[in-house]
């Protein structure tokens, strides 16, 4: 060990923040000289470090298993508790749609139940948000051997989306239930009333002519009603909502603002036949 004198000591303390401000502005200026000479260093140093970290890095990464796997060992047995407890009630929830099944059926065979017959249905892309005479209606891409026809009901996997009005070689013209022109008769699941629920080119349709004395619950579902063979009974429309001066309003069960694939339904339903001009009778909707 070198022994230096209080002077010499107390000089190189007043020394090296120079000392180090020039190394600085040397590798400063180095760097801006020959921008290579700092990239080349900066990448042999890290050339000679990953090896390095490579050996360091084993060990953590054996100690973060070694810890994931005593972890999931304590919770093993609360996981394992968890899935015999959710395995009983699922059984138990089994047996009872068994026992349901079984009723069910006894009860169909007694009754002499006819089914329902199957339904037949085009499933059709949207390829546009069309406007015009309507608001709102979507724009379907639909074969040419395409058996839709005016009149057919639309429905997405959540719910009523409109009727088809136009059918074209290779499209069809579907009205949403949000259009100022739609009209449908509706049903209140729980309270039973009837109404028409009436498209006000808004997100949420609004609900018209409910009966006296009806008094529909917020979140109430709202399905379609048989009424003038429009559209067949049970379709989901939404749910009830209050809107603005307590307006009743129905949210829609479909997402119509982003829709995408649709399913065109045959229900066999005539629809409602439309006021005829004197002289010029219309086809059937």
């Amino acid at each position: 060990m070198i022994r230096l004198s209080i002077q010499a000591r107390q000089a190189l303390a007043r020394l090296t923040l120079p000392v180090l401000i020039f190394a600085a502005m040397a590798l400063m200026l180095l760097g801006r000289a020959t921008p290579l000479v700092p990239e080349r260093a900066r990448i042999s140093l890290s050339d000679a470090l990953a090896p390095i970290y490579a050996v360091v890095d084993a060990p953590l990464l054996a100690l973060r298993a070694s810890a994931r796997a005593v972890h999931d060992t304590l919770q093993l047995r609360t996981e394992n508790d968890r899935l015999r407890t959710e395995n009983e009630r699922l059984r138990h929830w089994y047996d009872v749609a068994m026992a349901l099944d079984a009723e069910n059926a006894t009860l169909k065979d007694n009754l002499h139940w006819v089914p329902d017959p199957t339904l037949s249905y085009v499933t059709a892309r949207v390829v546009a948000d069309a406007g015009g005479v309507y608001a709102r209606s979507v724009l379907l891409s639909v074969g040419p051997n395409s058996t839709i026809r005016r009149g057919e009901v639309a429905l997405d996997a959540n719910g009523l989306v409109g009727r088809v009005t136009e059918v074209g070689a290779r499209s069809a013209r579907v009205l949403l239930i949000t259009d100022m022109n739609s009209r449908i008769p509706i049903l209140l699941e729980k309270s039973r009333a009837r109404a028409i629920l009436a498209g006000a080119n808004a997100p949420e349709p609004k609900l018209l002519y409910l009966q006296d004395g009806a008094h529909p619950q917020e979140g109430e579902r709202v399905v379609t009603s048989a009424e003038a063979g429009a559209f067949p009974a049970g379709l989901l429309i939404g749910t009830v909502h209050y809107g603005a001066s307590d307006r009743l309003e129905v949210t829609p069960a479909a997402d119509l603002g982003r829709l995408d694939v649709v399913r065109i339904f045959d229900y066999g339903l005539g629809g409602v036949a439309p006021p005829e001009a004197p002289g010029h009778p219309l086809p059937r909707l």
